[in-house]
């Protein structure tokens, strides 16, 4: 009898166990429920608490499912390595079928009052306590802008100062000491693949000298332009908006049918959404957590109350006294201050960890950053959008000093990143640093980012870059540019990346000044195979002088503006050590403007160019530099090579595969099926 009760007790134990194994949560929820279906919780803390005591007990893991509606968040969600699953118990947090979360880092703004014509205010009795401050404001989703001197355009520097990085000369009236608030007036200088944030120190109006409080990363008469932003008098623009952060009121200009009692208006409050707090260097990961059907939005990003910001290139921050770039030329330095370009998922020491058709969207900064001894994550179906840097970007311009503290095994497919840089201008959508194994495939790519994918960090072969056998394939770049800084180009790589491969991707319609694919500075042992790239603003394709055995095979390289073909970089000195090697076998060059190659001739021909066939559309006859075919093939190059229409099917409207008949096929080119570009899923 007592052996019957017994039995009778588990079985009652185990099915409360089951029920226990579904959590539920639900803005109308209350965190004193049970978390029951009937009964949710409200927040997602209380759900990552319990799912945290029952997963030692769940037989098959936990669940946490998540109904529809608006989570605020005021601070992220850290998980820890006490809430890990674990591969046969592994936790998941899940959209509730058919609805939508939505986890919110911003606040509603509500208390509007009409001014004198379309000017709205309200009073944040939080900013004028000094507990609370931000720099972006949202309406119905959409971004709206500070107030920005000049109104179109940018000024021009009218000359350097001292010290160079730190100050300059403007035009008389362009800066004014009698500015409203001037502390908070902030000046940007459009460099080249970065830009300066910085903070009045002092102005002489006598010379029209302005000095900032930190240094530019460059000197500022290396420069795009200029402009100044979130000065009060300069409210004169519907859509604009101006915060006084010594008053607390925030003042909007209503677009035409604006009813800001009838709008919703949202700034935000958290830089972070999530926090992933593992400890890679003790072993204690963050492991086994799924993440599906979630929505994420708005995130802040703060401006160093003393100094403002700069950085090298990409939006990439780092530690004092930690520089980014090994051996960068001699003149370029890190500014002393402290940066931090954050993301609103931030990782460090996670493994086994998934974000799967979720969107990230109205960000400050970088939607996702994968750190510290993060391994065997995925990131897939997602959806990134008007991010105030890039999208997602993958372990740290550092050296990791052991296999256990790199970033490795990021898997990015099947998403969709667009419309970024609203913030920091020179960021890519997709950042791979000293990161290895990574693969980027599948993804769609477009709008104002300076690249779109961005590999490797050395400038230089020294130290060893560990970034390496990633795979870049079967994404589409297109329509890339329109920002303040221009674009770089889609695909690029940086260092000695042995193993890398950059394979069917198709890349067009590249603006600002961008190419389809770079491999800049010391770039080695990298293929780059079966790409379609045509119609970029600048080149197709370019190495630098001082990259070593990569490999181009069979690629379509069309319609560049300038040229097709364009070798970069700093020539040095003594021209035998430049090191340019590139084997370039079984490519087709076809363009109808600008040249085949860059310039009229190359400091040296140190590079094996064999089997690929060129044609000038115009019907012009193919010069190679400044040489005919026979004077180029004396050098030694493309022997074997054609000169003829390579009979594309329609190029005119984008499609660059090839007829039967084209002679591309007697040179050992094989055709490209673009038909698995690009996203897989709708």
């Amino acid at each position: 009898m007592r052996t019957m009760v017994t039995i009778i007790l588990a079985l009652g134990f185990l099915a409360v166990l089951s029920e226990a194994e579904t959590f539920y949560l639900s803005p109308s929820g209350n965190d004193a429920n049970p978390g029951t279906e009937a009964a949710p919780f409200a927040t997602l803390e209380k759900a990552r608490d319990a799912a945290r005591t029952a997963k030692s007990s769940a037989k098959d893991g936990v669940s946490v499912v998540i109904a529809g509606g608006v989570y605020t968040l005021d601070k992220p969600v850290v998980f820890t390595p006490e809430d890990s699953g674990t591969a046969e118990r592994p936790v998941k947090y899940v959209a509730k079928e058919g609805e939508q979360p939505v986890f919110r880092g911003g606040r509603t703004i509500t208390g509007w009052k009409r001014a004198e014509g379309d000017l709205w205010t309200v009073e944040i009795p939080e900013v004028k306590a000094g507990t609370w401050y931000f720099r972006q404001l949202f309406v119905n989703g959409e971004r709206r802008p500070r107030t920005k001197l000049p109104q179109d355009g940018y000024y021009t520097i009218a000359g350097g100062g001292t010290p160079p990085k730190r100050s300059f000369k403007f035009n008389a009236g362009e800066i004014n000491p009698a500015w409203k608030n001037l502390n908070d007036v902030e000046v940007i200088v459009l460099q080249f693949w970065t830009e300066a944030r910085l903070r009045i120190a002092s102005i002489d109006t006598a010379t029209n000298m302005v000095v900032f409080t930190g240094d530019a990363f460059r000197p500022l008469d290396w420069n795009k332009g200029w402009y100044v932003e979130n000065v009060r008098e300069a409210l004169n623009t519907p859509g604009q908006w101006y915060l006084d952060r010594a008053t607390g009121v925030l003042t909007y200009w209503a677009k035409p049918g604006e009813d800001l009692e009838k709008v919703e208006v949202v700034a935000p409050v958290s830089r972070y959404w999530m926090r992933f707090e593992g400890d890679a260097a003790n072993g204690a990961f963050v492991d086994h957590l799924t993440f599906e059907g979630l929505h994420f939005e708005y995130s802040d990003w703060r401006l160093d109350d003393t100094l403002g910001y700069s950085y090298p290139q990409a939006a990439i921050d780092e530690h004092p006294n930690e520089p980014l770039f090994q051996g960068w030329p001699e003149g370029d330095s890190i500014p002393q201050s402290q940066i931090e370009v954050p993301a609103g998922i931030f990782a460090s020491g996670a493994r086994n960890t998934a974000f799967m058709q979720c969107e990230f969207a109205h960000t400050g900064a970088w939607a996702m950053d994968w750190q510290t001894g993060c391994k065997d994550i995925a990131v897939s179906r997602s959806h990134f959008y008007d991010l105030g840097a890039g999208g997602i970007r993958v372990g740290s311009p550092k050296i990791a000093p052991s296999d256990a503290l790199e970033t490795s095994r990021v898997t990015i497919e099947d998403c969709r990143i667009h419309d970024g840089v609203r913030v920091y201008q020179g960021a890519p959508a997709i950042w791979i640093g000293q990161s290895s194994d990574n693969t980027v495939a599948h993804n769609e790519i477009y709008g104002p980012f300076e690249w779109a994918i961005s590999v490797g960090w050395n400038w230089g072969y020294t130290p060893p870059n560990r970034a390496r056998d990633n795979k870049v394939e079967f994404n589409h770049v297109h329509d890339l540019g329109d920002s303040p800084l221009g674009t770089h180009g889609a695909i690029y790589s940086l260092g000695v990346q042995p193993g890398t491969v950059i394979r069917n991707n198709h890349i067009h319609d590249i603006r600002g000044g961008g190419s389809g694919i770079v491999l800049d500075n010391a770039s080695v042992g990298v293929l780059v195979e079966d790409n379609v790239v045509h119609h970029c603003s600048y080149s197709s394709f370019m190495s630098n002088f001082n990259d070593l055995g990569n490999m181009v095979f069979n690629n379509v390289f069309a319609m560049a503006t300038k040229d097709q073909l364009h070798r970069i970089g700093d020539v040095p000195a003594d021209r035998t050590k430049i090191h340019q090697t590139g084997v370039f076998f079984h490519n087709i060059f076809y363009w109808d403007t600008g040249t085949l190659f860059e310039s009229k001739d190359w400091v040296d021909y140190n590079i094996i160019m064999e089997n690929n066939l060129y044609f000038d559309a115009t019907g012009a006859p193919v010069t190679f530099c400044s040489f005919s075919f026979d004077e180029w093939k004396a050098k030694g190059l493309d022997q074997h090579s054609l000169v003829a229409d390579p009979l594309f099917v329609n190029p005119a409207g984008g499609d660059f595969s090839l007829k039967p008949e084209s002679p591309a096929f007697q040179l050992g080119h094989k055709a490209i099926d673009m038909r698995n570009v690009g996203p897989r899923f709708r």
